[in-house]
Order: C-alpha cells, then structure tokens, then sequence
C-alpha cells in the first residue's frame, strides 16, 4: 500500500468504505463510514500504513506516541513500533478523557499523536490537551483518514482525505427520509 489509490482501494475492497445512514462519533449523521477495522483487524495492512505516518515524523524523533482508545490503540501501538519508542494511550473515566493504567507522559517527551480516522476532530482534540497539559511538545497528528477539514492547532498528516458530508441529526436527510439509522462507533460525545 504505497499511495492515496491503493489505499482507498483496498478500503473498498475490505468492505470498509459503507453507505447508509450512520450515526457519528460527534453525534451528527452521515450517509457514509469509514469501518476502520478492516484495516487494524490485519497487521499485514496496518503495519504499512503505521510505517508510512512513523516515516513522515520520523525526522522529529518522536519520544513517545499517544492515541485514543479504541481504535487508535492498535495505530499508535504500530507507529511506536515503527519509531522504536514507547506508545500510550488516552482512555475516559467517568466521562472525562484521562491516562490511565500508569501511562505517563514527561515534560521533556516529543510526542507524536496519532488517530484512526479523524472527522470532527473531537478525540483528537481530548488527546492533544492531555498532552498539552503534561507540558511535552507535540511534533504533529496523523491519521489514516480525515473525512472532513479540521483544525488541531498542530501539523496533521493523514494518508487518505475522504471528504465526507455529515448533518446534525434535525437537519439530516437520512432522517427526514425515514432511513433507518446505524450506530457503528466506538466512541460517544
């Protein structure tokens, strides 16, 4: 999977590019998604995307990789790997997004966030400030796919832009059609 082509490619053929009407992560509908799962169900595909984020990075030396769990566990585990440094992750507890488990993150780290799919930005955004809130200097975000423009206040590099147009659910067409909605995410606002 060396290009934008083959990987969009093999979404598609994974059965990871679907349409219907689907309910966000943010909250808002869509007539697309993204089942990010196709690829971080196989390490012979997410080790390639994984090395192709750690490359982009690479010059900055990351110290550590932090993600948001779900789905960027396994992600920021394989960029780490990449990077032969240490990976973390941000989990909620009572709603709010904390590092738990004994992760740390140190003042003098150079960290490397990284996500599945990004389309609001939201969970990036909850692991930027933890990683702010450390004090450790944040070298960039990378994703293996943005589905629509999102400012995160730092340097974002993803494989795979596919625009994607999403509604509030008042406004959804989806809805005022009477398709029935699915709710395939991990992560609620």
């Amino acid at each position: 999977m060396s290009d934008t082509a083959s990987l969009r490619e093999t979404l598609a053929l994974r059965g990871a590019l679907l349409e219907g009407h689907f309910a966000l992560s943010s909250g808002r509908h869509s007539d697309r998604f993204v089942q990010k799962f196709r690829i971080l169900e196989d390490p012979a595909l997410l080790e390639p995307v994984a090395a192709r984020i750690a490359q982009r990075f690479a010059p900055g030396a990351p110290t550590i990789v932090v993600s948001a769990a779900v789905g960027g566990i396994l992600l920021g585990y394989e960029v780490a790997r990449a990077l032969r440094t240490h990976a973390v992750f941000v989990e909620k507890e009572h709603g709010r997004p904390v590092l738990r488990r004994g992760f740390t993150i140190a003042r003098t780290d150079r960290a490397l966030v990284v996500e599945d799919v990004i389309t609001t930005g939201g969970s990036m955004k909850e692991v930027l400030e933890i990683v702010r809130e450390s004090g450790a200097a944040i070298l960039g975000a990378g994703a293996i796919v943005v589905r629509g423009p999102v400012d995160l206040g730092v340097p974002l590099f993803s494989l795979l832009a596919l625009p994607l147009r999403s509604y509030e659910p008042h406004q959804c067409p989806q809805c005022s059609s009477g398709v029935p909605l699915t709710d395939p995410g991990s992560r609620r606002a």
